[in-house]
């Protein structure tokens, strides 16, 4: 019998750790395949800092480094400029990347860094009981915004992609969702994007994925998917920020 579908040799045997509905495993499964299919496993350095993640050096089969909370941008900055033969990306989340990083990223993407930036976006602190994050949406209920966030109070959202867009050395800029099969597939388009941006040597690459967190957002799986589109992509609206004609 022909086999149709198996597991990437891109992620370790360790089973996920993600809670049921999480789509934290869809996208450490894409990123996987993207390495696998173009053939850059062995030559890849994934970094990753503090968060639901924290511990995806487990999962991925490539090499790993541990950052400290929101500096994996400066140690993959570090590392691709000692190996710059390597392919290196972060995988960070929006309380690791949007707040205590915010001014790591926004730097590595103002030198333009030769690396790939894997930005989760769910809209809350996952890992530490559901705080309310930087990229929180107005009105939205957290554990530090029990009456939902009230701009005049907390803010207002963070959209981290139009953001970095704006910064000559970020070469390309695109967010993605996990909420249903065609954008799945755009999302694994935009990884091997991002990979190809940084095999040619162009600059920093960054991926922004709404993704869901049912535990914390207190909703069933499926109701978590929807929520994604009815009220996350209003405020984060998926599309191409930056490098929309880039030929790689």
């Amino acid at each position: 019998m022909a086999i149709v579908f198996e597991k990437t040799k891109g992620l370790t045997d360790k089973p996920f750790h993600f809670c049921p509905g999480c789509t934290h495993g869809i996208i450490h499964r894409i990123i996987a395949e993207v390495m696998c299919e173009m053939g850059i496993l062995e030559d890849t350095i994934g970094v990753s800092s503090v968060g639901c993640t924290y511990n995806n050096y487990e999962y991925f089969a490539c090499d790993m480094v541990q950052a400290a909370h929101g500096r994996a941008p400066a140690v993959a900055t570090g590392i691709k400029r000692v190996h710059p033969e390597n392919m290196v990306f972060t995988y960070q989340g929006d309380g690791d990347l949007a707040s205590i990083g915010a001014a790591e990223i926004l730097h590595a993407a103002a030198r333009g860094e030769k690396i790939s930036v894997f930005f989760v976006n769910n809209a809350v602190y996952g890992m530490t009981s559901g705080q309310m994050a930087p990229t929180t949406l107005l009105g939205q209920v957290t554990t530090t915004s029990p009456f939902g966030r009230d701009s005049a109070v907390q803010g207002f959202p963070i959209n981290v992609s139009e953001l970095l867009s704006v910064l000559p050395g970020a070469v390309y800029i695109e967010r993605v969702s996990l909420n249903n099969y065609k954008n799945i597939q755009a999302a694994k388009r935009a990884i091997a994007k991002s990979f190809r941006v940084q095999q040619q040597g162009l600059g920093f690459s960054m991926v922004e994925f709404l993704s869901t967190c049912p535990t914390n957002w207190g909703k069933e799986p499926v109701e978590s998917l929807r929520w994604v589109e009815s009220d996350m992509m209003p405020q984060y609206p998926l599309g191409v920020y930056k490098g929309k004609d880039l030929k790689v």
